[in-house]
């Protein structure tokens, strides 16, 4: 749909990526709306965008009154959100979900499951329903997206090729199952899986589980993966965790994994003797 209000929505958590999202929604003409989810999103953020609110995570009718209010209509959702938090003790008390939010959990997801899939779209709907139309989430970053092929001067040693080839159908399959969206390898062996903890908890456990390093993370995608939300991401963080943990080679998928900062990964990567290679 188009923009016609020359305005776009931030639906913001934690991270870089909202802050390059408002950037490339600025270069494209617009203002930047953003509602920050409380205790995720940055508050630097707030001047990078043209107005700011900060919205209880748990009140998704409380972004549709704030966006709506301002005249959006088009929104893009970016940013981690902690999963941990839903599972701390006294969650209902503690984040006074409102009528969409129960919804949602009680009666949308009552006979499915509850996978980080099916709850985003879940919430998708609803937005939708008050007025506010998710968008792909790179729409606004395009130049950032994996390319396919070697993307560093580095490249992997012979002897990884087999890990790459390995890891990427292990990977793919755990995604499917919405289980997480890396995995660690090496000598077509499986290190790490990760789960609920996030991709940088489960770089440090491989670093710990293989001392001797020259492992492979491989990062994808979702097979069917909704571009309006959770999008894989990598960046100078990652790669400063991949080696001080001892791995050699990243492995991202072209096309739907993010590279945040990508020139400024890319040579860190180079830097630090890790080859990033993108694949389909």
């Amino acid at each position: 749909m188009a923009n016609e209000q020359n305005v776009v929505g931030l639906i913001a958590g934690q991270g870089r990526l909202p802050f390059i999202i408002a950037n490339g929604a600025h270069k494209a003409g617009l203002q930047v709306i953003c509602v920050s989810l409380a205790d995720n999103a940055e508050p630097a953020l707030a001047d990078c965008v043209d107005k700011f609110y900060t919205v209880a995570i748990a009140r998704p009718g409380s972004w549709i009154r704030k966006l709506k209010s301002n005249g959006v209509t088009n929104a893009v959702m970016v940013g981690r959100v902690a999963k941990s938090q839903i599972f701390t003790p006294w969650r209902i008390l503690r984040y006074l979900p409102d009528w969409y939010a129960l919804k949602i959990w009680y009666w949308t997801l009552r006979k499915n499951n509850k996978q980080n899939q099916t709850l985003l779209t879940a919430l998708a709907n609803e937005l939708e329903k008050g007025g506010i139309i998710l968008e792909d989430s790179t729409k606004y970053c395009k130049e950032h997206l994996a390319s396919s092929g070697p993307m560093t001067n580095n490249r992997p040693d012979k002897g990884v090729e087999d890990d790459c080839e390995f890891g990427w159908q292990i990977a793919k399959k755990v995604a499917e199952l919405d289980i997480g969206q890396a995995v660690a390898v090496k000598e077509r062996d499986v290190i790490a899986i990760e789960a609920i903890e996030g991709t940088a908890e489960m770089i440090k456990r491989a670093g710990t589980l293989c001392k001797r390093g020259n492992w492979t993370l491989v990062k994808v995608a979702k097979r069917n993966q909704d571009m309006r939300f959770d999008v894989p991401c990598v960046g100078t963080d990652t790669i400063k965790a991949l080696s001080e943990n001892g791995c050699r080679c990243l492995v991202v998928e072209a096309g739907k994994v993010i590279i945040i900062d990508k020139p400024e990964t890319l040579a860190l990567a180079d830097k630090l003797g890790i080859a990033i290679v993108g694949r389909q």
